[in-house]
Order: structure tokens, then C-alpha cells, then sequence
């Protein structure tokens, strides 16, 4: 489908003041987000437990993801979803890689009218990609939600339990997961947290979105990952890249350790050992033992 829009200034790119003297919208403030991966049996063990209690809110969610033929948004490192729950349909763009670094913000949420995606300035995606960009549904996400609103030590965190499936064509992949977000207070409360439910229930500390399932449906089946490329700015600090570098590490490991888990794959064994040894040597180039 083709989609005429009006073109307006774009205020949300970052930007230096000389390129634009008047006043920018201001930063929204980023997510604090832990994502944990359980199975069934532990998920179980924690929904059983004192912890979480009775949730405040349960409810039965879809959302299509959109794409172009040529998977032009997810290589530029954007996502385009239509969440339907109810009669109420939401539209939210996300950047992440280097696309995110362009924005004061990185997350765009719309209420739109229908499940059909609306492509205008209100996210970037009209400015990247031009105004006769056009999207099809690639895959969606079926999905049972529970919501639990904690307090702890002064801080707001949000607990959501999500259980379903991401779906495209005869090809499905199972969704078992819990975010645990900062809403407000000190980051310290959410790892906090995140202890009490280890000590309940094992988990893996996931690194896969939805939109990540969803994607890997439309490829062919990956028997191994090799490290993603990584682009830091020239001016990053260095404690800044060590974290980017680590956290490429981790997301190497944990993809390779995935399928290690269900086929003991050699090369997925390798690529996890390789993923280990950057770590370690990316510590010392960064002046630590």
C-alpha cells in the first residue's frame, strides 16, 4: 500500500542547536528493563509462589509485526507492530543499533483507528525511508499477559508475564517470558528484585525480542551466530564501549547457547567459546585484569 503524507520539520533526530535553533523536543527518558527466559516448569514455581501474588492486570494481546519486501526497516534497525488488545489498536515504532543513536528518543506509540499500520511524521520512519514506503504484516505475536505493579524499597517496578506464540505462515516459535521494569527509583531495587525470583525460579537472561523471534521465522533455520557487527560512536567513553562490547558478547553467547541446548551443535559450541574468549580480551584492552 502507498502512503501520501505532508512533509513537516522532523524535531525528534539529534541534532547539534546550529542545525536547529529552535527548541527540540525533550529526551524521554530510556527503559530500565530486564528480560528473563524461563521454562515451563519454573514459570510454574514462580506464579505458585508468595512473590508476585494476584496480578493487577490480565490481557489477551496481538500484534502484528510490518515489513517491507526487502526487509529494508529491520536492516536499518527499526520495527514497525500494531498492537491490538480489545477494540484498542496502538502503533509503536522502535530504533535500535545505530539507528537509535540518531534520535533524541528511540520509541514512537500512536493509537491509531484499525489494525492497519498509519505512516506519517509522527515516527521517523516517513524521514528514513521516504513517502512511498510501503509495508506489508510479516509475522504476529499471540500472547497472554499478566501485569503485577510492585513497590520495593520506594521504588515502582512493573512485572509482565507473557505466554504465547510468535506465528508467521506454518512456522510458529514459543514465547515464555518476564520483564521486569523500572518505572521509577533506584536501578539497584530492580536487580533487587530480580534476586527474589531466582531464588524461586532458575532463568536465562533473554536477549531476543518478540520482533527478534519473528524475524528469525522469515529466515532460514541458523545453526550458529557469529558476533553482530557493532558501530560505536568515535567519541564513546570507554566505560560506555565496554558495555556496548560486553553486551555483544553475552547476546553471542546466549544465541549459540540456545541452539547448543536443543542440538549440540558443534558449531554453535565454538561460536558460544568464542563469544567467552572476546570478553576477557576486551576487558584487558580496556585497561582492566
Amino acid at each position: 500500500m502507498l502512503h501520501h503524507v505532508v512533509t513537516r520539520p522532523n524535531y525528534d533526530r539529534a541534532s547539534s542547536v546550529d542545525e536547529h535553533p529552535i527548541r527540540m523536543e525533550p529526551a524521554l527518558p530510556s527503559e530500565i528493563e530486564i528480560k528473563l527466559d524461563l521454562s515451563s516448569e519454573a514459570l510454574e514455581s514462580l506464579l505458585g509462589s508468595d512473590l508476585l501474588g494476584q496480578p493487577d492486570e490480565a490481557l489477551q494481546q496481538s500484534s502484528t509485526y510490518f515489513e517491507t519486501d526487502d526487509r529494508r526497516l529491520s536492516e536499518k534497525g527499526f520495527s514497525l507492530r500494531v498492537r491490538s488488545t480489545g477494540a484498542s489498536h496502538v502503533q509503536t515504532v522502535k530504533a535500535s543499533g545505530p539507528a537509535k543513536s540518531l534520535f533524541v528518543r528511540s520509541e514512537w506509540e500512536t493509537s491509531i483507528e484499525g489494525n492497519e499500520p498509519v505512516l506519517d511524521h509522527t515516527s521517523p520512519l516517513i524521514s528514513e525511508f521516504g513517502p512511498e514506503l510501503e509495508v506489508e504484516a510479516a509475522f504476529t505475536v499471540f500472547i497472554e499477559r499478566r501485569v503485577w505493579n510492585i513497590e520495593l524499597n520506594g521504588s515502582r517496578l512493573e512485572v509482565v508475564v507473557d505466554r504465547g506464540d510468535v506465528v508467521s505462515g506454518n512456522r510458529r516459535s514459543p514465547v515464555q517470558e518476564i520483564e521486569v521494569e523500572l518505572k521509577d527509583g533506584d536501578p539497584k531495587d530492580l536487580f533487587i528484585f530480580i534476586r527474589k525470583i531466582d531464588a524461586i525460579a532458575p532463568f536465562r537472561f533473554g536477549i531476543q525480542s518478540k520482533s527478534d523471534r519473528g524475524l528469525a521465522l522469515l529466515d532460514r533455520q541458523q545453526f550458529m551466530f557469529k558476533a553482530e557487527r557493532l558501530d560505536l560512536e568515535r567519541n564513546i567513553k570507554a566505560s560506555s564501549a565496554f558495555r556496548e562490547i560486553a553486551a555483544s558478547c553475552f547476546r553471542q553467547f546466549r544465541l549459540n547457547e540456545e541452539i547448543l541446548l536443543q542440538r549440540r551443535n558443534s558449531e554453535a559450541l565454538h561460536q558460544a567459546r568464542v563469544a567467552l574468549r572476546r570478553l576477557p580480551l576486551r576487558s584487558l584492552c580496556s585497561g582492566r585484569s
